[in-house]
């Protein structure tokens, strides 16, 4: 009997694009497995457990080992700094964290106002900019912030940049690319290495005929 691999996943579109790599690697995943509501998920036949998070909480769960792996954004690795390893970037899901505001507005000299999920991600930023900003952070509905007056400023994920277009909001700064990774527990990549890199294998081999390599 192989080793149960616990694998957390966020759900939402990064979900979907993993589940489909998954399938294209050769992992057997069943039909009502993109459909179910379930937290857990349980497919024994590729001695899977998927446990389905919010995106933020996918490297907590991998850090504390009740998951073996994860598949987490960039984005949320840069903000949360977990101790944990990255394997493999997975090339899906693809999209870059940015600033964003009001079309021609400056932002105030004195503490201008920065809203956003990602706060670590948008003070490094700010700093290595030599700027000092407050930070706000929220955790829906960016784009709000400028359009009531609360933000001089947000700094959030962009994918095809018509959220921002459709609330009158213009980027500014484009700060990094994200694609999502596959992260592992360092205890676990000891343990189930033979596991582990077995499907890191196969993920890379997919990846690589993806590319024409």
């Amino acid at each position: 009997m192989k080793d149960v691999l616990t694998i957390a996943m966020p759900k939402g579109r990064i979900f979907e694009d993993a589940a489909d790599l998954l399938r294209e690697a050769g992992f057997q995943l069943p039909p009502e497995f993109d459909d179910s509501r379930k937290l857990i998920i349980d497919v024994p036949e590729e001695s899977f457990r998927f446990i389905l998070a919010k995106p933020m909480d996918v490297p907590t769960y991998v850090e504390h080992g009740v998951a073996d792996l994860g598949i987490a954004g960039k984005d949320v690795m840069l903000e949360e700094e977990r101790v944990v390893y990255e394997l493999l970037d997975l090339k899906i899901s693809a999209c870059y964290l940015a600033v964003a505001g009001l079309p021609n507005t400056k932002m105030n000299n004195i503490a201008p106002k920065i809203a956003t999920k990602y706060p670590n991600v948008a003070e490094a930023y700010f700093r290595e900019q030599g700027e000092q900003v407050e930070i706000i952070k929220l955790n829906g509905s960016i784009e709000l912030a400028p359009m009531i007056g609360l933000a001089d400023r947000i700094v959030d994920i962009v994918s095809t940049g018509r959220t921002l277009k459709e609330n009158g909001l213009v980027e500014y700064e484009r700060i990094v690319d994200i694609t999502s990774r596959l992260i592992v527990n360092p205890a676990s990549f000891r343990l189930k290495e033979e596991r582990v890199n077995e499907l890191v294998e196969r993920l890379v081999k997919k990846l690589q005929s993806n590319e024409g390599l």
